[in-house]
């Protein structure tokens, strides 16, 4: 199978940080068994090993992975902790790359940061592991990540991480964290467009933008478009705006490519509340009102994927102490809901995540359909 192939193909590159000798079992047979236990919706490396360990389970992997052996748990966790952390990055990095399919221009890609929130209570950490993902939200998958000690520091990580990426012609979206000159000219390098979000830290520009769309008379010569949405008695009207209008604007030349301006009034009633509030925005490509709305919504895609960590596999509760072990475990829980999410995608399939988990779970022949 295509999947089965990939896993030896890109984690057979897997680097460890010292040789080992004695072990009859080898690190992919190690993470092929964590991925597909993780694929049946297990929380951590025990439950995983107890599952590798039913005799069911045993002739599934002796079958379909040639895994004659399944090691006790400590072997298990000491193979997990021989990885060197960067190199299954690596072999995810290309791994979901080959994902990516359809028209890049249209995708939104977008960055973020997440904190697993157990490692902030443990001895073994000086400070609580914080780890940047990519997402293309279009796929709904994520495509690269680099483990960082702070938040302060994705701003470099970010840029770090578009130089190791194809997203050429997508539309990179971010938080004012990373509207940063830098990271503009970084993405621009990188093939793509950027979307950035201008707050406080840079208030000049975000001044201009607020002057000039609060203008009635520049206000009505911009593109504009209005989507409503209602549920649960809530009403959500958010109108965008946007021009290429720029000559005027200072500093403009210090932002490379900009090509555009924005803003999006987002209006929310709800129990006879309203709340009213505006956000600006800098862009790199000539986009319409509507495709302002569309890629600045995706912008929060990647928290969808934070909360399936944290709903669907626990990740904050993990209490491995190795950190190591627990960058590679974000990984493959990555891996799968990417794969789920594939999986749904060409099956058509609107079923939960957690029913098509369970499913693998009951029966391990499920998975061979997920990895089809």
């Amino acid at each position: 199978m295509e999947k089965i192939l990939k896993i030896k193909e890109h984690f057979g590159e897997v680097e460890t940080k010292k040789d080992y000798k004695g072990y009859s079992f080898t690190i992919v047979q190690a993470l092929t068994i964590v991925i597909l236990g993780t694929i049946c919706g297990l929380k951590n490396t025990k439950q995983i090993h107890q599952w590798a360990m039913n005799t069911r389970t045993k002739e599934f992997l002796l079958e379909h992975f040639q895994i004659e052996e399944i090691p006790c748990y400590y072997w298990l966790l000491s193979m997990l902790k021989l990885i060197k952390p960067t190199s299954p990055n690596e072999c995810f990095i290309n791994w979901s790359q080959d994902m990516i399919v359809g028209d890049k221009k249209t995708m939104t890609v977008s960055f973020d940061g997440k904190t697993i929130r157990s490692t902030g209570k443990m001895d073994s950490y000086d400070k609580p592991l914080h780890i940047v993902s990519v997402h293309v939200a279009d796929l709904a998958i994520t495509i690269g990540q680099k483990t960082i000690d702070e938040k302060s520091n994705e701003i470099p990580a970010m840029r770090e991480l578009l130089k190791l990426l194809d997203i050429e012609g997508c539309m990179v979206v971010a938080d004012a964290l990373n509207c940063q000159k830098e990271t503009a000219e970084a993405v621009i390098k990188s093939g793509a467009d950027y979307l950035l979000n201008v707050k406080d830290n840079h208030k000049e520009l975000k001044e201009c933008i607020s002057d000039y769309v609060s203008d009635d008379v520049l206000r009505d010569k911009m593109d504009n478009h209005t989507l409503i949405e209602k549920g649960r008695g809530r009403i959500e009207e958010r109108t965008a705006f946007i021009t290429n209008d720029i000559n005027w604007l200072f500093g403009k030349d210090e932002w490379l490519n900009l090509a555009s301006i924005g803003a999006i009034n987002r209006r929310v009633t709800y129990k006879e509340l309203t709340t009213d509030e505006w956000h600006y925005y800098i862009t790199s490509r000539d986009l319409t009102a509507e495709e302002l709305l569309h890629h600045s919504r995706l912008e929060w895609s990647v928290e969808t994927m934070h909360w399936f960590l944290d709903v669907h596999f626990g990740e904050d509760f993990c209490r491995i102490e190795d950190k190591d072990v627990q960058q590679n475990l974000n990984m493959i829980r990555k891996i799968v809901l990417n794969t789920i999410k594939e999986y749904k995608a060409t099956a058509n399939s609107k079923r939960p995540l957690s029913n098509i988990m369970f499913d693998c779970l009951l029966d391990p022949n499920h998975i061979l359909k997920l990895l089809a």
